[in-house]
């Protein structure tokens, strides 16, 4: 009779005629039987563009000689940028972890980490969650995979204060299955960029892992991470994996979606893609080869080859010089990198592999309730801040973050004042 896009759809269930939409929408995984019988390929995925890729270790030389002082994500400029996206045989690219740019590992969990070829990776920051524990594990997966939590010292606090926590003999701390791996010294102001450090640069963090899938600290794993790897990667011979977002294909249409909801500074974001829109990024469309240009971040299956990597290491770079908001950063790396091919999974898979458990309070930061740039600037007042306003009292009246998304506060080397923003029609009224 009429589509759930209809006019028709809409009217009918404004007046109770149509069952409301569940919050997570389902559907079965066509998983292995038995994860006993998975066969784990021998060796690694042969690399065919890129075969070596090394990193900038040490923060740049200033033009009067000095250095400058070390930022985690390095003060990447502009033509550098633009290089590392030219794919050659042997590559070197920022990616994180600048000598003394913060986030260091203590030598018990190093060691540890070494150890680790298959790696379940999750992260805390800020005490916003506490670990949850995976289910369904099987024998063989438990002796396998490497669970892994990246905390900083505030979580690490939170933890303790509110699930038990045990050491063994090395010192190593533990909830549960996971090991918790302590990040001293966030690199950035803001939590939600901290976050990105172990999502994103996995493979940085634990350099012998072979394979890794991220999960969010808020959720509950609720599949074999075996069954997991056979099913997204082996099985397709793919070394990526993610899943499609459940609203959005369109970066532009994601990022009006961000500002409604207040996830970042709104003129930031707009700076952020008109930056991309001026760089060619057009709006993602059906002749496009990528199934949507937008993920669902919070799980992410990869296999650690050179164009993996280097993947995660533009992506985090995006991150780092723009907004934290990785969700808007994503299509534009594989635009820009062309050769780059994943496998990017139905929404309905995705939800089926966690279970999702609300925050112990709401994340919330200055910069993103931020309207116009007056307020920016320190000219401008806020209102209508919400409940979990913790970071508004803070003496320090500036709200631009002094060690990420410098990007935006560094000269573009082009005229972007010509640049207008694609039309946005909002397909769902998620946000």
């Amino acid at each position: 009779m009429c589509n759930k896009d209809s006019k028709v759809f809409s009217m009918l269930g404004s007046m109770g005629f149509v069952p409301k939409q569940q919050s997570q929408h389902r559907c079965p995984i066509p998983l292995a039987d038995d994860p006993d019988k998975i066969v784990i390929p021998k060796g690694r995925t042969r690399d065919e563009i890129v075969k070596n890729l090394t990193y900038v270790m040490e923060d740049e030389i200033l033009p009067d000689g000095t250095q400058s002082s070390p930022l985690f994500g390095g003060h990447q400029n502009w033509s550098q940028r633009k290089e590392s996206f030219r794919l050659t045989s042997n590559m070197k690219v920022h990616c994180g972890f600048i000598r003394n740019g913060g986030a260091e590992m203590a030598p018990a969990d190093i060691k540890y980490a070494k150890k680790c070829r298959f790696v379940v990776a999750s992260g805390i920051f800020d005490g916003y969650d506490v670990p949850h524990q995976p289910s369904n594990l099987s024998p063989r997966s438990k002796k396998l995979f490497c669970f892994l939590m990246a905390v900083d010292e505030t979580s690490l606090k939170f933890i303790k204060e509110n699930v038990t926590v045990t050491e063994d003999s090395d010192g190593g701390k533990w909830v549960g299955i996971w090991r918790l791996v302590l990040l001293k010294h966030p690199p950035y102001d803001e939590p939600r960029r901290n976050g990105k450090v172990p999502k994103i640069l996995t493979h940085r963090l634990f350099p012998k892992a072979q394979y890794s899938i991220w999960i969010d600290g808020k959720m509950e794993l609720i599949v074999d991470p075996l069954l997991i790897l056979e099913r997204y990667l082996w099985r397709g011979k793919h070394t990526f994996a993610i899943s499609q977002h459940k609203h959005h294909r369109n970066i532009y249409e994601e990022a009006d979606s961000n500002k409604r909801r207040k996830r970042y500074a709104r003129p930031l974001i707009d700076l952020h893609m008109k930056i991309y829109r001026y760089e060619g990024l057009e709006p993602w469309n059906s002749t496009k080869k990528t199934v949507s240009d937008v993920p669902e971040g919070a799980i992410i299956i990869r296999e650690h080859t050179a164009m993996s990597n280097l993947f995660s290491c533009l992506w985090f770079n995006e991150v780092n010089l723009f907004t934290p908001r990785d969700q808007l950063s994503f299509g534009y790396v594989v635009y820009r990198l062309g050769a780059f091919r994943f496998f990017m999974f139905p929404n309905c898979e995705y939800n089926s592999l966690f279970v999702l458990h609300p925050h112990i309070r709401e994340h919330s930061s200055r910069i993103e309730w931020v309207t116009n740039w007056n307020q920016l600037k320190g000219n401008g007042t806020i209102s209508n801040k919400g409940k979990d306003w913790d970071q508004a009292n803070a003496n320090n009246g500036n709200l631009i973050e002094s060690r990420g998304g410098l990007g935006l506060w560094t000269p573009y080397p082009a005229n972007l004042d010509s640049v207008v923003l694609p039309h946005v029609d909002r397909t769902s009224k998620a946000g």
